[in-house]
């Protein structure tokens, strides 16, 4: 009797961890870190009033940025900073697209357009939400109009290469291999992040609140898509034969 009491609740936590149903453990994983980091992003957004201290800390870091800029530094900023760009992050994407069309990876094709298009447009969402200004410095290293909470170039790269190396992962057998990749997309990332802040471009929690926002979306549409497809390959499964699947599989 106990045992069938509690059977219902068994079968939802064993399908809610199962790696292999299209509402399973990616499912799970994908609800919690959205959660986490919006919880995050919200806790960043919340902390953006001019005495708090954080801000405070955003002046004095963005100070001693500016205070130890050298002239080969911000070179090299400036050349990271052009893959941020609408211009940069147009060439990349469509250098990923044509990537997907010859290997005729439609689905990967469509989640890319979906998630970078989403990801602009939030962008642009967030930063008149919030009217942020961009750090006022002495002889700037660079001159930009436009509000600056979250980060533009950081969302943009971090949503672009997070989505590369999840496409990437799915290509390898080993955790090792997998890993790799998203080891070498956070470099990138953080190395953008770096870049805004050392400019002047950015606060510090602009590019912290650009990683929480770009998490957030890019889970959201990958655990969305992931669910969509394993749900429409169960449909697919499930009206065939089992003669039909044992001979196919």
């Amino acid at each position: 009797m106990s045992n069938q009491r509690f059977e219902k609740q068994r079968q939802f936590l064993q399908n809610r961890l199962s790696p292999e149903g299209y509402a399973g453990l990616h499912l799970t994983i994908g609800v919690l870190v959205v959660l986490l980091a919006g919880w995050w992003f919200g806790a960043i957004a919340e902390d953006l009033s001019p005495d708090n201290p954080l801000v405070l800390f955003d002046q004095r870091v963005a100070v001693w940025f500016h205070q130890h800029a050298t002239t080969t530094l911000t070179h090299v900023a400036k050349a990271i900073t052009f893959f941020g760009s609408t211009l940069g992050l147009t060439i990349l994407s469509v250098a990923v697209a044509l990537v997907c069309i010859v290997c005729r990876a439609w689905f990967n094709l469509f989640l890319f357009a979906v998630t970078m298009t989403g990801e602009s447009l939030l962008n642009v969402l967030l930063k008149h939400l919030f009217h942020r200004h961009r750090p006022v410095l002495e002889n700037p290293l660079v001159t930009l109009t436009g509000y600056g909470f979250p980060s533009g170039h950081t969302m943009g790269v971090t949503v672009l290469f997070g989505l590369l190396a999840l496409f990437l992962a799915k290509t390898v057998s080993t955790a090792g291999a997998a890993f790799a990749y998203f080891i070498a997309a956070g470099l990138v990332i953080l190395l953008m992040g770096l870049t805004r802040v050392y400019l002047g471009a950015h606060f510090l929690s602009d590019v912290l609140g650009a990683f929480a926002a770009s998490v957030v979306w890019l889970t959201f549409c990958w655990t969305a898509f992931e669910t969509l497809r394993r749900r429409q390959k169960h449909r697919s499964e499930r009206g065939r034969s089992p003669a039909e699947f044992t001979v196919s599989s």
